[in-house]
């Protein structure tokens, strides 16, 4: 099946010059040309390549807005079908990236302070006492007696201290962990006022955004670290190794040999131009070529100057794939002309504005992200021959055959549409613009894609347009840097065997999968306590969330290398010849995209590879991934309290999983298939607590300019959902295990340490126009008010820190949507009245009280209001 997607045009640049902000993507830069064509449209998309899963397998990346780290990728995978559609935002965290705390620090060892001990030989004690008068021996029975007691009772106490409060961890790994904790904290601020600037006050002071990015997180160093350990694997072959493995380091070496990119310049790319019929911008084009040119720029190059294809499940036929066809993502241009061979800038300019202009006309006939939303309202499933009428400017048969062959696609082939008014109208678009700037608008998106494989003079071109974009302030970074990023992106499957083998514990998995599991129960259990659902409704959610699918680490075809051999088999690098080596792997990566229309969904493929850091919920597979890349430091160490735990990969996964039953998430049953599920009175009653957090999270500002709260909301319910999901399960696991030892010289319980630690995670650092462009096309809010703005709807967090009610961090009104809390000190003044001694025990500390407070029987009627 297939379908399409109308994809946001205009990206941040477009924003920024007055133009109605939409979800902006890629980088571009302004130019001239030579005689200007007469016309007016927009254009202009980066997609991302698609990444094989299992056998012949892939998962396609519509084009898109990359972080700057290069690793964002698509997660949507419907159907066997055609697929003409808007795209939706995707359901994965963003990257993190930064510092690593603990990774496996030896536990260390306590010793007591040093005593002397005399020894006497035999019989000299037996002498010593006869010697003794009686008044001598009274005294000393009576010391040793009361030395006798003295122990004693400092056992007891011990006991009792034991009970009341745990001891104190000075471990290597534990003084280690503080020492970084202490580092990040600005202690002098309040928490109960901004606990995300007590939480990373002295991260962010000590940490200015580098040269040559535009944002930094705490966990940067970790993807850097990812990135060192690659290059080392790529540039040390063994002979052990894969063919694909092998591919990919010759992919990277051609990428590292400057020497031949910069002998060869511009003339791999003009050589493609030609190829192509030509460019208005540089020299003469060949006329009336515009459904050749299309056709070849998407199958053979991965462009998407209109819409994006690829192939998915069906959302609502999770059973079979269709082809999705995504608007492209529109950036603006960066004066390449000149560098193709262009002549002056001033010949190249007006023709360059042409294309900018036809991308804001683009633009402005997309719909917003927030509109995009509600994926069952902008669905529709027609057929090849109804999209030809609706959208008549394409021949599609013609168009389709060519991108899928050998695959047949006839009249009656299904196609599902996302926002068929945006076909309609670029339909429309298409047939009253000029032949030569529709052709000047799809080789520049060629162009823009392309020219980051070139020499120098294009690098130099793109950071000066990323300084003004994003203000990136230039610098000189490692080429291998670039080429690890563009390797890992590209083939990361392919080198996802040496980095799990380097990096990956054989246990991880079992213990990524014990944090998963308490992280169900906890989320299921919480799914009682809501008031606001009726009960057939709950049932069925209960069910999605037993039928959620665990993806940890990387797909087990990768380490067979029979298997990943066949992956790669059709894809083959040339040494030394970079520019040539990524236009075969954007060639081969659509062609296993093909290959998928006929083939029934793989719940086993993957969109994101092993060294990433991040992770994704896929609705229309109900499964959650957590690559190899995350599963480390400072996410999870074996050596961490395990309150740092829950609020690291805890909390991650629990955001991924709240995915499920997010605005968007909630559409789709346990099988992945779009369909209404929910009673009509549980969905009205769900907007009801969801407007509340449109309406706190619009409240926030960033220098000035307001978040949308609407556009974020998937992501806040997540946020949201996520910690508290991660609390309980941590209360159920200190409730089994016992309270743990606490960290020393921080003066914090455990359970304060659990937010602490959920609250260092999102420590980062943003120029104001990275600041700016994040507003309009992150789905996400900024990361001072995912601390923020979850912590002030946690109950427990307020009465962990003691705010006073009323204070920024605890306010009167909470959102909730997944999980009912309870205030603590209400929760404690009732478990210690007089009447209930059978919990009301006897040095029963504040930890231990939460902990068994997840079983006891009262908790629904304190949910309820009951008591």
């Amino acid at each position: 099946m297939g379908g399409v997607w109308p994809l946001p045009p205009v990206p941040a640049l477009l924003s920024a010059l007055g133009v109605r902000r939409q979800r902006p993507l890629g980088r571009g830069r302004e130019a001239g040309g030579t005689p200007p064509c007469a016309g007016r449209s927009v254009g202009r998309s980066r997609s991302r390549v698609s990444r094989p899963g299992r056998g012949a397998a892939a998962v396609l990346h519509g084009a898109g807005p990359l972080p700057h780290s290069g690793t964002r990728a698509m997660e949507a995978l419907r159907e066997s079908v055609l697929h003409l559609a808007l795209q939706m935002s995707t359901y994965k965290r963003a990257t993190l990236d930064e510092e690593d705390l603990v990774d496996s620090l030896s536990e260390g060892d306590a010793y007591p302070n040093g005593l002397q001990v005399n020894f006497h030989s035999p019989g000299s004690g037996q002498r010593c006492w006869a010697a003794r008068t009686q008044v001598e021996k009274r005294l000393v029975v009576l010391v040793a007696l009361l030395a006798a007691g003295l122990v004693a009772c400092l056992a007891a106490l011990g006991i009792q201290y034991q009970t009341r409060s745990p001891s104190v961890c000075l471990s290597e790994a534990c003084v280690s962990v503080t020492s970084s904790i202490l580092s990040s904290m600005d202690p002098t601020v309040d928490p109960c006022q901004d606990f995300f600037s007590y939480a990373c006050g002295g991260w962010i002071k000590a940490n200015p955004v580098p040269d040559g990015h535009s944002r930094w997180g705490t966990f940067s160093n970790l993807w850097e670290h990812n990135q060192a350990i690659i290059k080392h694997l790529l540039e040390n072959s063994t002979a052990s190794v894969s063919e694909a493995e092998k591919k990919a380091q010759v992919y990277y070496r051609a990428c590292m040999n400057e020497t031949t990119i910069e002998e060869l310049r511009a003339k791999p790319l003009m050589e493609l131009i030609e190829r192509l019929g030509g460019w208005n911008i540089t020299g003469p084009w060949a006329k009336d070529n515009f459904q050749d040119t299309l056709q070849v720029v998407t199958a053979h190059y991965r462009t998407s100057p209109f819409f994006s294809v690829y192939v998915s499940a069906d959302s609502k036929n999770s059973n079979s794939n269709v082809i999705q066809v995504l608007t492209g993502y529109l950036n603006y241009m960066v004066q390449l002309g000149k560098l193709l061979g262009g002549g002056d800038e001033d010949a190249i300019r007006p023709q360059m504005q042409q294309i900018l202009d036809f991308e804001t006309a683009l633009a402005n006939i997309t719909i917003p992200q927030e509109k995009r939303r509600d994926e069952e309202l902008i669905y529709h499933k027609v057929t090849a021959a109804e999209l030809q009428t609706l959208a008549p400017a394409i021949n599609w048969l013609p168009f389709l055959n060519t991108i899928f062959y050998p695959v047949e696609i006839n009249e009656s082939e299904p196609i599902v549409v996302y926002d068929k008014e945006y076909l309609e109208q670029v339909s429309t678009l298409i047939n009253n613009t000029d032949k030569c700037l529709l052709n000047n608008y799809m080789i520049w998106n060629l162009v823009r894609k392309s020219s980051s494989f070139l020499d120098q003079r294009f690098q130099d071109a793109d950071e000066k347009f990323m300084e003004v974009m994003y203000g990136t302030k230039k610098t000189c970074l490692p080429r291998w840097k670039f080429c690890v990023s563009d390797t890992e992106n590209n083939l990361g499957f392919a080198l996802g065997p040496m980095f799990v083998k380097a990096t990956f514990a054989e246990d991880s998995k079992s213990i990524a999968t014990e944090i998963i599991l308490e992280i169900k129960k906890a989320f299921e259990e919480s799914l009682s306590t809501l008031k606001w659902m009726d009960e057939e409704t709950r049932k069925s959610a209960k069910e999605k969330a037993d039928a959620i699918y665990n993806m940890i680490g990387y797909p087990n075809f990768i380490m067979d290398p029979k298997e990943l051999d066949k992956v790669f088999n059709d894809y083959t690098a040339v040494p030394d010849l970079y520019f040539e080596n990524a236009m075969r792997f954007f060639n081969f990566s659509w062609r296993v995209t093909a290959d998928q229309l006929r083939k029934a969904p793989n719940r086993d493929q993957w969109s994101m590879t092993p060294p990433m850091v991040n992770a994704y919920y896929s609705p229309t597979k109900n499964e959650i991934v957590f690559p190899a890349g995350i599963l480390q430091a400072p996410f999870y160490t074996r050596s961490s309290p395990k309150a740092l735990n829950f609020g690291g990969i805890g909390v991650v996964v629990g955001h991924e999983l709240t995915h499920a039953f997010d605005d968007q998430g909630r559409e789709y049953d346990k099988d992945g298939n779009l369909r209404p599920w929910w009673k009509n009175s549980s969905v009205e009653a769900f907007k009801r607590q969801t407007e509340c957090m449109v309406e706190q999270y619009s409240n926030y500002s960033v220098n000035g300019e307001p978040v949308n709260g609407r556009h974020t909301l998937g992501e806040n319910i997540a946020d949201n959902g996520g910690l508290k999901a991660a609390y309980r399960a941590y209360q159920n696991w200190v409730k089994k295990n016992g309270a743990e030892q606490m960290l020393p010289t921080l003066g914090l319980t455990n359970n304060q340490l659990f937010f602490l630690g959920f609250a260092q995670v999102w420590c980062s650092v943003r120029t104001p126009e990275s600041s700016h462009e994040g507003l309009i096309t992150d789905p996400h809010s900024p990361s001072r008010f995912r601390v923020i703005g979850s912590l002030s709807n946690s109950k427990e967090f307020s009465e962990h820190f003691r705010c006073p009610s009323g204070s920024p961090m605890n306010p009167p009104h909470k959102c909730e949507v997944w999980f009912v809390t309870l205030g603590f000190r209400r929760l404690w003044n009732h478990w210690t009245r007089p009447g209930l001694p059978s919990i009301s025990t006897p040095g029963l500390n504040q930890d231990m009280l939460v902990a068994r407070w997840m079983d006891s029987p009262l908790r629904d009627a304190f949910s309820q209001g009951m008591l």
